[in-house]
């Protein structure tokens, strides 16, 4: 006879389960939001004599996919629980100013780019971290999302830090950067498929 007295991780209620439900249904965008930085940073790789203007469109369009795909995720979950979502909403708009701003504001100076760039990376890996937080009890594997915020932090602190690095190692930073996010994205795209509910 099993013991029915503690509810499984997957099944317990609250704001966590809404944020889990949210997650899950839409998987395949967190899945997107992998691919676009993974695609993100190999462009940053390999186009031949990449300027600022155009590495600063290249983030600006990476910044606001990511920002829509989050802002969906966030808003078409299912149920009625909005709040727990808020984080993820956040994210997203963050995201979306951050696009349109690269977008319209193309010729700022490389220094300005950058310091544009690490406090967005630390704001959104703050509000990973606090998503992560919310799931602890909902899901196993919510390391993906935590360590996704801590490099998102880690990689914001270091451009903070050594802002007088060359053009060159600054494309490459970003480049590794989105690269690793984009592949802890699909990782965790994967754990979330797997919690699912059935349609």
């Amino acid at each position: 006879m099993s013991d029915t007295s503690a509810p499984s991780r997957a099944t317990l209620p609250g704001s966590g389960f809404a944020l889990r439900e949210a997650l899950a249904q839409n998987w395949w965008l967190v899945l997107l939001r992998g691919i676009a930085a993974i695609l993100f940073g190999i462009l940053a790789f390999v186009w031949p004599g990449l300027t600022l203007l155009t590495l600063t469109l290249f983030w600006g369009a990476f910044a606001l996919a990511d920002g829509v795909l989050s802002l969906w995720a966030a808003i078409s979950g299912r149920g009625d629980a909005i709040a727990p979502r808020w984080w993820l909403a956040f994210v997203g708009i963050a995201g979306i100013v951050a696009g349109l701003l690269a977008f319209f504001w193309p010729g700022t100076t490389a220094l300005v780019l950058l310091m544009f760039i690490a406090v967005w990376s630390i704001v959104i890996g703050v509000l990973e971290i606090w998503g992560a937080i919310q799931l602890r009890k909902e899901i196993e594997g919510e390391w993906w999302l935590i360590l996704g915020g801590l490099v998102s932090i880690a990689f914001g602190v270091l451009l903070l830090v050594r802002p007088g690095a060359g053009a060159l190692a600054l494309v490459w930073t970003i480049a590794w950067f989105s690269m690793l996010m984009g592949v802890i994205f699909i990782g965790l795209s994967f754990r979330l498929r797997k919690l699912k509910a059935p349609a």
